[in-house]
């Protein structure tokens, strides 16, 4: 009888330990994950800064290409009038997409946890 006890009372400070060790490796890797994801969300800010930088240098390379032909202010006004437009284009686009995407709630997952549901009734 002292044997079965001292066995029990050895898995379960073996079990203890398991779950613990799991918990720590869950923070670890946690932890890891959200060093390498503030890591990717950091260099994507700065690749986001530089494009932006490069798009309005090459706005202002085609403004001033556009001068030889027109004058300055002109063809200033010209990449302005170009920028609106394809602006106001990809706004009525993403417009269109939202509209087409419908209510944000999960229509589908809803949908399956219902059944799910309604089968385990029917088979209770």
């Amino acid at each position: 009888m002292l044997r079965i006890v001292t066995r029990a009372e050895k898995v379960k400070a073996r079990l203890a330990s398991l779950v613990r060790l799991n918990l720590e490796l869950a923070r670890l890797e946690a932890k890891r994950k959200a060093t390498a994801l503030g890591i990717a969300l950091g260099l994507g800010v700065v690749a986001g800064v530089l494009m932006l930088y490069a798009i309005g240098f090459v706005f202002a390379a085609a403004a001033v290409a556009l001068s030889e032909i027109v004058s300055l202010w002109l063809a200033l006004l010209v990449v302005a009038g170009v920028i609106l437009l394809v602006g106001a284009a990809a706004g009525f686009v993403a417009v269109r997409f939202a509209r087409k995407a419908g209510p944000a709630a999960p229509t589908q997952a809803i949908d399956e946890a219902e059944r799910t549901v309604k089968t385990l009734r029917s088979h209770a």
